[in-house]
């Protein structure tokens, strides 16, 4: 949502400032500019990123317009899901999470927690190292070691699609001065005509370098940010499940456990303690 506001100011900003100006939008619009600059971005994109990247991408613009999901109150109910699963593990041992991490979506655990079962990725993360659990893991300087691996991965991947964008947007004002320049390749073939039809091709020919800066500062290279907070938002949501299991590898009580876990979290998206007693309180196993 944010973002369409950003972009509605942008765009109103630079409307409102051009005709404040005195001048006339119907210059500013160079199709065959567009073509070069838009055309050359994307083509280099493709041949600069993998497939995994471009699908990446592809698939990341819902999250661009939805933002992250992790807010506070996806985050209390994270922390109220991992306190259920350790008061389960430490009252009947880390076996009984066996049914629970092999059929996650017919826990009665998890599916007390909808928004966290929404969440595939995070599901399947958790299901992964609480199975090793299960499997006899106790060596929790180990298994730290694994889930670092793991998130490593996952930010690298992630991260990928941000920087890639990125450099779409590092790359568009030398596109605009290449449709630039070929406007005015165009306008010296023209040069015989009246000053007025000059003066509309080299206004046209400075629409490309205007449209790349634009693009790259204005759209593109906000967008690039906007995605690369959101996977960071995602990375410390996993960095607090990971804190949490890693907590109950150590044998501290589920309510320690899910403590170190909340002080992994954001200030602006962290439950506070109070809110975390109580809802604890609510939860049954």
């Amino acid at each position: 949502m944010f973002f369409l506001i950003g972009f509605v100011v942008v765009v109103g900003s630079i409307i409102g400032g051009y005709l404040g100006g005195g001048g006339h939008l119907g210059v500013l619009w160079q199709p065959f500019e567009f073509v070069i600059i838009f055309g050359c971005a994307i083509g280099a994109f493709v041949v600069a990123n993998p497939k995994q990247i471009l699908a990446g991408t592809a698939k990341s613009f819902g999250k661009l317009i939805k933002g992250s999901a992790h807010n506070k109150a996806c985050n209390l109910e994270l922390l109220g899901m991992l306190y259920s699963v350790f008061r389960l593990a430490k009252t009947k041992g880390d076996l009984a999470l066996e049914a629970h991490v092999e059929q996650p979506h017919e826990s009665p655990i998890f599916q007390n927690f909808p928004t966290f079962t929404r969440d595939r990725h995070a599901v399947e993360f958790v299901c992964d190292y609480l199975r090793l659990l299960t499997l006899g893991t106790g060596n929790p300087h180990e298994f730290e070691a694994v889930i670092d691996a793991d998130l490593d991965i996952h930010h690298a991947e992630k991260h990928a699609i941000a920087g890639a964008l990125q450099g779409v947007a590092d790359g568009l004002p030398a596109l605009g001065i290449v449709a630039a320049v070929l406007g005015v390749i165009h306008t010296m073939g023209s040069i015989t005509e009246p000053p007025e039809v000059l003066g509309h091709l080299i206004g046209g020919a400075l629409v490309g370098t205007f449209s790349g800066v634009l693009a790259a500062y204005g759209f593109v290279g906000p967008i690039a940010k906007s995605l690369e907070n959101t996977f960071s938002a995602e990375s410390r949501y996993l960095e607090c499940i990971k804190t949490g299991i890693i907590a109950h590898m150590q044998g501290y009580a589920p309510q320690v456990s899910v403590e170190f876990a909340r002080k992994t979290l954001g200030s602006n998206v962290r439950p506070s303690f109070g809110e975390v007693e109580e809802m604890i309180q609510t939860i049954q196993v």
